[in-house]
């Protein structure tokens, strides 16, 4: 926890540069301008999508009691998607950053404390874009495998914050280290600190949801991956070789 809040604090120190204001504002205004066109071309087709899945779960829950559940099914569906669109915006915000934004991030933090780390460029563009796929591939399937259990109350809140926490933490953690660390590096980083990107990224999804700042978080985590992963690339090279002797 201490190496996760240093790096947030570093993070927050980059992101008052001008370079990174401005990364905190155009990957947003694009999925605003994507989820804002899609809500008001399909609203009411979808509305009324969810509200018919809704009616079937409601009225088969309450197969004893005779009542018409349209009107709460369609209210019940119009939350949804208004919640929905939260981590949607959110998350599409991520990937442009993760693609297009990223280096430049990577840039201005490692020109600054890590400057002597050596690059060896493990990563691509095109690995890049790939890291992206499988992570949306794989919220896809982990939604589908949950879906059952987004019908109980206590879990469907928690449910979407933990897929879109291992999400956030895969599409941040390639680009972090794809100029500096070897392929194999990032391999051996990815698998050492597993469950430290993995609560980076579930904060990332949980901060999504707080006004105004949740829109922008990205940059912020975006910024403390880096800090996090380079640190940790570092203390990786210098660490030394098992069985490797010591001259004194």
């Amino acid at each position: 926890m201490k190496r996760i809040l240093g790096s947030l604090g570093f993070a927050f120190i980059n992101l008052l540069h001008p370079r990174m204001l401005w990364l905190m504002i155009w990957p947003v205004l694009i999925a605003l301008a994507l989820w804002g066109t899609a809500v008001f071309v399909f609203w009411t087709q979808a509305a009324l999508w969810v509200s018919g899945l809704l009616r079937q779960w409601i009225e088969t829950a309450t197969l004893f009691i005779a009542w018409d559940a349209g009107a709460v099914a369609l209210v019940g569906a119009k939350v949804i998607i208004v919640l929905m669109l939260v981590p949607l915006v959110q998350l599409t915000a991520l990937l442009i950053l993760g693609v297009f934004g990223l280096p430049a991030m990577v840039e201005h933090v490692s020109s600054r404390r890590f400057a002597q780390l050596a690059r060896r460029r493990g990563g691509s563009f095109a690995g890049s874009l790939w890291n992206s796929v499988v992570a949306l591939a794989g919220m896809v399937v982990l939604g589908l495998v949950t879906l059952p259990l987004w019908l109980l109350p206590p879990l469907w809140p928690i449910i979407p914050v933990v897929i879109l926490g291992w999400v956030n933490q895969r599409v941040l953690r390639y680009d972090a280290l794809a100029e500096h660390a070897s392929a194999d590096e990032m391999r051996a980083i990815f698998a050492a600190n597993r469950g430290s990107l993995f609560l980076l990224g579930f904060v990332l999804a949980l901060v999504a949801y707080v006004p105004m700042f949740g829109f922008f978080a990205p940059v912020l985590f975006g910024l403390g991956f880096i800090h996090f992963l380079l640190e940790q690339l570092q203390k990786w090279r210098q660490a030394p070789i098992e069985g490797e002797t010591v001259r004194l």
